[in-house]
């Protein structure tokens, strides 16, 4: 492999990475896929009612459906993890732990980003269990049901108000002693005609001590971190809303990034490095669901085509 140089090279193996390797490979380009495991953030979800065409889907079985419809167009994948990117001349040199080098004439970084946790008891036992990070994703799973919010910032507002319509009493927690969103979202939560029928409970300044449960989710156990008092809570589902952590470390000092820490692309999916794209969560294209992530792959694939085409 040491020797043989790639059209395009695609780091990641979620959504994003897969609908890039099938576009490349469309355009029959020379491919490889890289990642340690296929699937991506995907593979930490449960149910999958969003994608479209693809209703009621079990989050492993969608990622089954990704692996099967791009290997039919037979990408080069390597079970592999990068550990460090370098561009000499035009070429991108990509660092293995288990194999040699590889060399590439574009790079697709699709490398996702997790969610950043509370790292607590229960939360990874519960996880897919009632422990959710997305309300986009899973809110309309627990129709009229208790659930809690954790966090105080906009992800756990624009939550709130996926929420709204759909559960039956909505507990919102988080340790800053008070909300830190937008004042547009505090008044759309406040002012929404849906706080007649559904009780918000507030608990800032609190902290989460364990989230509790037996096969599921039953509750979450708090503390207020003036007073010292504990609580017990009863909810049936937790959403942590409390931010991404997107990985691209492993290109940081390589390309251009927001303060969040997120690749900064333009509508082609492009870097500020000729020859690198980007896709999916790892970028700072809004909203972080599995749909845009596919259609960002595809761009970034369609874009790197152009690139070599031009070259």
């Amino acid at each position: 492999m040491k020797n043989e140089l790639y059209e395009v090279a695609i780091i990641g193996g979620g959504p994003a990475a897969h609908s890039a390797a099938l576009y490349s490979r469309r355009k029959e380009l020379k491919t490889a896929m890289i990642a340690k495991e296929e699937g991506g953030q995907l593979l930490y979800s449960s149910e999958i009612d969003n994608y479209l065409g693809v209703p009621d889907a079990e989050a492993f079985e969608l990622v089954k459906k990704f692996r099967t419809h791009v290997d039919k167009y037979e990408p080069d994948k390597l079970e592999d993890e990068v550990l460090d990117v370098e561009k000499e001349d035009d070429e991108f040199v990509l660092n293995l732990r288990k194999s040699d080098e590889l060399r590439t004439k574009t790079l697709i970084v699709a490398t996702g980003a997790k969610w950043r946790k509370l790292d607590v008891p229960g939360e990874q036992e519960f996880a897919g269990k009632g422990v959710s990070y997305c309300t986009t994703c899973d809110g309309p799973l627990f129709a009229d049901a208790d659930v809690a919010v954790i966090g105080g910032g906009n992800s756990a507002f624009e939550g709130i108000i996926d929420l709204l319509p759909v559960a039956n009493r909505i507990v919102n927690v988080d340790i800053a002693p008070e909300p830190i969103a937008d004042p547009v979202l505090q008044r759309h939560v406040e002012e929404s005609d849906h706080r007649e029928e559904v009780e918000v409970e507030e608990y800032y300044g609190h902290e989460i001590l364990e989230i509790t449960g037996d096969d599921m989710v039953s509750g979450l156990r708090i503390r207020d971190r003036d007073s010292g008092e504990e609580k017990e809570i009863d909810v049936e589902g937790i959403f942590v809303e409390i931010g991404l952590i997107p990985n691209s470390g492993l290109v940081e000092d390589l390309v251009e990034t927001n303060d969040a820490g997120e690749i900064v692309v333009d509508c082609n999916s492009k870097t500020n490095v000729d020859g690198l794209f980007a896709a999916g969560d790892v970028t700072d294209v809004p909203e972080k669901q599995i749909i845009i992530a596919a259609g960002e792959g595809a761009k970034a694939a369609l874009g790197a085509y152009r690139y070599l085409i031009h070259q």
